[in-house]
Parts: structure tokens; sequence; C-alpha cells
């Protein structure tokens, strides 16, 4: 039985037929990244807070840091409450912004959300390390709220030890929206601190790269030394800190000299024998 095809056909002049529309809201659509080929990501959302919201539990604050990597200059903190109803537009992991987009983003989250800012120094960085200095620096701009939240959102491994609940989500920034606006938040701030530690300290380009290890930094380390604001324990620091001032290096200890209790058990052990061999005389 051979059966008539042209009905399955469309005729040449009908119009064709519509792409289904996108039913994803345009807060959760996914965008190449740019600059990789075939790569993409996904906007942060406000489903986790929302979700909170749903169950009683307000007010929910995002919070993250900025300068963790950097051989100069503070680390510093951002928390933040957004308000559900007016949530600023283009909010996202401010390392996929550019700065003109932080900026603006930045004046709209302090006009309507709840924000605080908190500094760890380069002397505190010197004294506790970088982790717990950074650990320090979120719990206190946590602490410095308006309002107290009941939960926290945390960018990173490491939960706070704060009074509320806390939730560490990796990769934070790039998922939790009130994360990604704390996130501009601390980046916008730090960049500002770094533009006028370059006035401060001229000929070391903070004010283009914001303390962090590109070529030209390190280049300025290795013909100017040190300031008073890198940190003295990252390496390239220590490197440069021991060819301009090498006196304030201290010296290695060796750890095969002979220490004063080895000696004080070296003499001892002599003595005995020399009290074992007059016994036997």
């Amino acid at each position: 039985m051979i059966r008539d095809q042209s009905a399955r056909k469309p005729a040449k002049d009908a119009p064709k037929k519509a792409a289904p529309e996108n039913k994803v809201a345009p807060k959760k659509m996914a965008k190449a990244l740019p600059g990789r080929k075939g790569a993409i990501i996904v906007a942060p959302s406000f489903r986790r807070e929302r979700a909170l919201i749903k169950r009683g539990v307000w007010p929910v604050a995002g919070c993250d840091e900025a300068g963790r990597g950097p051989l100069a200059g503070p680390v510093v903190a951002a928390a933040v409450i957004l308000d559900p109803d007016r949530i600023p537009r283009g909010i996202d992991d401010s390392k996929r912004l550019t700065a003109e987009e932080r900026e603006r983003l930045f004046d709209r989250i302090c006009a309507t959300a709840q924000v605080s800012v908190a500094v760890a120094s380069r002397s505190r960085i010197d004294r506790d390390n970088i982790l717990r200095a950074s650990l320090w620096a979120l719990k206190r701009a946590v602490v410095a709220l308006p309002e107290q939240p009941r939960h926290v959102f945390v960018d990173g491994r490491d939960r706070l030890d704060t009074e509320c609940d806390c939730e560490a989500v990796i990769g934070g920034d790039g998922i939790v929206l009130s994360i990604a606006a704390a996130s501009i938040v601390a980046k916008v701030t730090r960049d500002r601190l770094m533009c006028a530690l370059a006035q401060d300290c001229p000929g070391y380009g903070f004010e283009q790269h914001k303390g962090y290890a590109v070529p030209e930094h390190l280049d300025a380390l290795n013909r100017l030394g040190p300031t008073v604001h890198h940190r003295t324990f990252f390496a390239p620091v220590a490197a440069a800190r021991a060819k301009h001032m090498p006196w304030t290096v201290e010296p290695a200890q060796d750890l095969f000299s002979v220490t004063e209790v080895e000696v004080q058990v070296e003499a001892s052990v002599e003595a005995s024998v020399e009290a074992d061999a007059s016994a036997n005389l």
C-alpha cells in the first residue's frame, strides 16, 4: 500500500512554526561566559533566601570578603540583608562585573539594603594568617549589621561562629544573591581603599592592580622593596624584604646545632662513665 506523503509536507508558502518561548525567569537564564567558548554561567538567585522567608526565618544575610590573595592591603568583608521588595537588578558575582557595573550596583545596594563592612588590617593578617583574619572580618561584618540576621550565608567552606545559623556555600557569590551583593560591596570598598593607598605609596600601581601579584607589582617590589602595607609573610614580599632590608630578616635556626640540654646530657654521660671507671680500679 502506497501512502500519500504530501499531506505531511508543509506548503512552501506556509509560515514557519514559532519556536516555543523560554519559560525560564530572566534572573535564572544561563548566559555565555566571556572569553570561554562554550562555557555558560547562571546568575545568582534569591531562591534560598525566599525559601527561608516562607519558613518564617528573617532577616537573612549574605556575606563575602575581598582581598585574600593580594600581596598588599587589608582584607575587606561585607554583609548584606537585601530587601525582598527592592532588589536591584543586575546583581552578580563581583568578578563577572566591570568596575563601572560594580560601582553602579554598590550605590543601589547601599540605598536599598542593610549593609555593613569590616576590615582586617595588614598587621592582623601577619599576626593571625590570612584565613583567620578573613573569618574574623566576616564575623565582624555580620555583627555590625543594623538588624541581626537569623540566618547567614557565607561564601566558601568555613562557617562563621555567629549566634544565628550560618551556612557556608562554596562558590556562593555565583549562587546566592545576598552573597553576590556582599561581594560587590566588599570589592568596591577595598578597591577604593587601595586607590587611597596608591597616593601614599606612589610607584607600586596599587590603583591599577589593587595589590595583586601581577608582573607590574612584582617588578615594583623588586625595585623599591616592600611598604608597610605589604603582607610580611607572603613569599614575594619576604623575598623583597630580604633583598632591600636584610637586617629585618631573622636568621634561620640551625636545626642540627648543639643545644644546652644536649651538652648537659653529654656531660652527665661522661661523668657516669668516669665514675664507673674509677669504681673498677
